[in-house]
């Protein structure tokens, strides 16, 4: 249980963070497949899904709730070091895919599948340096509808390997407002600041209700797809995987460079590798 809650930690962290790909760090992890099982599964193997689901909710929220109060300080001050932490957590899932598709003829089709999510996820970064237009988070039912489409979106994003959600809510302009939402509701909270707390619900539930069904939607599609096309998807995943390093380098950028940042930043992309390879296996 323990595992699981540190796997759901990672990939909590990796969904807060722009450029980086929540899908991509399940499948680092070594739990992608099960995960999304256990989600289109849930009702008919009730019991067993939430002893698998639970703990890796639990880790994904304590992320959730932790990262808004120290993501902006690491990446203001460290942001070379901390990008080369995600990577290295990014690429130390690649070997687990790529056992997926050892062995098995290699057809175009997989080579074409490889390259188009490799272009997805850069043109992704590409685009996704400037924010979008600013988010309505006032309280109307335009709002409400609004809030519940794009958690919908997000989610969807984030169950998909190599895809970032946060990235996609940055490009949505919606980034920054949810995340300063998060942190101002739990400052509430702990305040018990009654207006505060009734501002955040007004805001999160919609796009956590969205962010459920989005979830539920995208896994039953990914499921069919690894049924029907498993190596097909396998190669897009890798795409995705190797490409997803240069999404996070331009979307988070490196700061000055000097020997030391370098050699830091070495080691956290190696402590980065070493995490996904133990919680992968």
């Amino acid at each position: 249980m323990v595992k699981n809650i540190l796997k759901g930690i990672v990939i909590g962290l990796a969904n807060v963070i722009p450029g980086v790909s929540g899908g991509t760090m399940m499948v680092s992890m070594g739990i992608y497949d099960k995960l999304i099982h256990c989600i289109t599964h849930l009702f008919s193997e009730f019991k067993k899904s939430l002893q698998f689901l639970i703990p890796i909710f639990i880790g994904i929220g304590i992320a959730v709730v932790v990262v808004p109060f120290g993501i902006e300080f690491l990446f203001a001050n460290y942001p070379f070091q901390t990008n080369l932490l995600f990577i290295g957590l990014i690429i130390g899932g690649l070997p687990a895919v790529w056992k997926k598709v050892k062995g098995n003829s290699v057809r175009v089709g997989h080579i074409i599948a490889c390259v188009l999510f490799f272009a997805l996820v850069a043109g992704l970064a590409l685009v996704g340096e400037t924010e979008g237009a600013a988010a309505d988070l006032s309280f109307s039912l335009i709002s409400v509808i609004k809030l519940f489409g794009v958690g919908i979106v997000a989610s969807a994003t984030m169950v998909i390997p190599g895809v970032s959600g946060s990235m996609m809510l940055l490009l949505l302009g919606y980034y920054h407002p949810i995340l300063e939402t998060i942190t101002n509701f739990i400052k509430a909270a702990l305040a018990f600041d009654i207006n505060g707390i009734l501002a955040g619900v007004g805001v999160l539930m919609p796009f956590g209700i969205g962010v459920v069904v989005g979830i539920f939607a995208i896994a039953k599609l990914i499921e069919i797809i690894f049924v029907k096309f498993p190596l097909y998807a396998y190669w897009a995943i890798i795409g995705l995987i190797v490409s997803s390093p240069v999404a996070i380098l331009v979307i988070g950028g490196i700061g000055t460079v000097t020997v030391v940042s370098i050699i830091t930043g070495v080691v956290a992309l190696g402590v980065g590798f070493i995490i996904a390879l133990k919680l992968g296996e």
